[in-house]
């Protein structure tokens, strides 16, 4: 994670999941890859209300669909943000990150970027990450902020009906990220350029999800549609006809 615009406050073994950086900021509660050949689209949106306090490849079943008036989103590791970091390597076929991968798309579907709030890194959890003045408030006006433009961004691309197959994460390029790196008080695993794959109109796409990172065993999104952005605006990290080129390695 890497911290490069300060708040106002302060300053790919490729694993398919079925279902479903070095960076100086960190989610999970609330708010707070480039491929060489693909191109990124950026998009302005207004900013959502503040929420408070080559290998195999494996796959899983997809949690069925439920048709509800008011959609809502599940359980990914409540409370977790609080804990100590561990140096438990995260799997893409667990429980926790189905539901932060359905949380996810239910947020991009839906245009709200508050329903991804599970699938976040928690601002608890920056807290204790980043070696900076104001961890929260980073976390809050930066990396969230950033969140909310990009989930709103993706809504606007991602047409009615469509409905998510699969989350590909290039495992092999999960590296730990030490403590005293990019700004760093505690360590984590980071993984960039997973692939969120589905099918829209009979056709399969994706886009891209910039940068994952670990609590105690659990992946989180911490940068989706870009990490460090010239401008302030929603960002689609790579977008793809097909399942798209996870990666590259490297970043924090």
């Amino acid at each position: 994670m890497n911290v490069f615009r300060r708040a106002p406050m302060a300053a790919t073994l490729l694993v398919a999941v079925l279902l479903t950086g070095c960076d100086a900021s960190s989610p999970g509660q609330a708010p707070p890859g480039a491929g060489a050949s693909t191109t990124r689209t950026g998009s302005p949106s207004a900013p959502s209300a503040t929420p408070t306090a080559s290998p195999s490849a494996r796959a899983s079943t997809a949690p069925p669909a439920t048709a509800t008036s008011s959609p809502a989103a599940l359980p990914v590791a409540p409370g977790a943000g609080a804990l100590p970091q561990t140096r438990a390597l995260p799997g893409p076929g667990t429980v926790a990150f189905r539901h932060a991968m359905t949380d996810l798309w239910l947020a991009v579907t839906t245009g709200n970027p508050r329903l991804g709030l599970p699938a976040f890194f928690p601002v608890a959890a920056y807290e204790q990450v980043k070696a900076i003045p104001y961890p929260a408030a980073d976390w809050q006006d930066r990396l969230w902020y950033d969140f909310t433009l990009d989930v709103r961004a993706a809504h606007r691309l991602v047409g009615p009906g469509a409905l998510l197959a699969r989350v590909i994460v290039p495992m092999a390029d999960a590296a730990w990220v030490s403590p005293g790196a990019c700004y760093n008080s505690t360590g984590y695993w980071h993984v960039p350029g997973a692939r969120v794959v589905y099918r829209e109109h009979g056709q399969e796409r994706s886009f891209g999800i910039a940068s994952l990172i670990s609590w105690r065993g659990v992946w989180y999104v911490v940068h989706f549609g870009e990490v460090l952005r010239p401008v302030v605006t929603g960002v689609v990290d790579q977008p793809a006809i097909g399942p798209g080129v996870p990666g590259p390695p490297g970043g924090c």
